[in-house]
């Protein structure tokens, strides 16, 4: 019997969310996140003021899978590109960029990522939930997306930057959008 961790989507455990995005210009979610006292480091701030980063007046409706690297068939963890290229194999797409926010305010009760835990540079923390969106720059210092974190009982969304040879862990979680 095939142990629950290697599981392959879809018949590997997940968390599904739907989401509420649009309807507020890019200063009012900066507002909203500030409201919610919800933290973000300078590569979330920079992805979410670029002119890239768009936001849309109407409002409408994600409905998002999370799941691990190794749910998608990676065991030893993966790079961006090849997680991104066998998710769409297996019909997930990535998440529109302004899923960010929208998401980070919906999903308060995330739990705890820190405590206890050592804290290493070039990987994901423990308990951050990276959500797969479209990359807007291949400039290595650009950041490439956001995640999700708690830290210390604190709200974050955190931008992150990475290359194309950035090997995910195969416990990372990360979040794509049903087709």
């Amino acid at each position: 019997m095939s142990d629950e961790k290697d599981k392959i989507y879809p018949d590997c455990p997940t968390i599904v969310r739907t989401v509420e995005v649009g309807g507020h210009t890019k200063s009012q979610l900066l507002q909203k996140l500030q409201q919610n006292s919800i933290l973000m480091n300078k590569f979330g701030e920079r992805l979410i003021t670029d002119e890239k980063f768009n936001t849309t007046n109407k409002i409408y409706s994600v409905r998002t899978v999370e799941l691990k690297v190794r749910n998608l068939g990676f065991p030893e963890g993966a790079t961006i590109p090849q997680v991104y290229k066998k998710a769409n194999q297996v019909g997930l797409k990535l998440c529109p960029l302004e899923l960010g926010p929208y998401l980070r305010l919906k999903y308060l009760d995330q739990p705890e990522g820190y405590l206890g835990k050592p804290s290493w540079r070039h990987r994901s923390p423990y308990g951050a939930v990276k959500i797969a969106s479209e990359i807007l720059s291949e400039d290595v210092d650009f950041p490439k997306g956001f995640y999700l974190r708690k830290i210390e009982g604190v709200l974050w969304l955190r931008g992150y930057i990475a290359d194309d040879l950035h090997v995910l862990d195969p416990d990372d979680h990360i979040i794509f959008c049903q087709n």
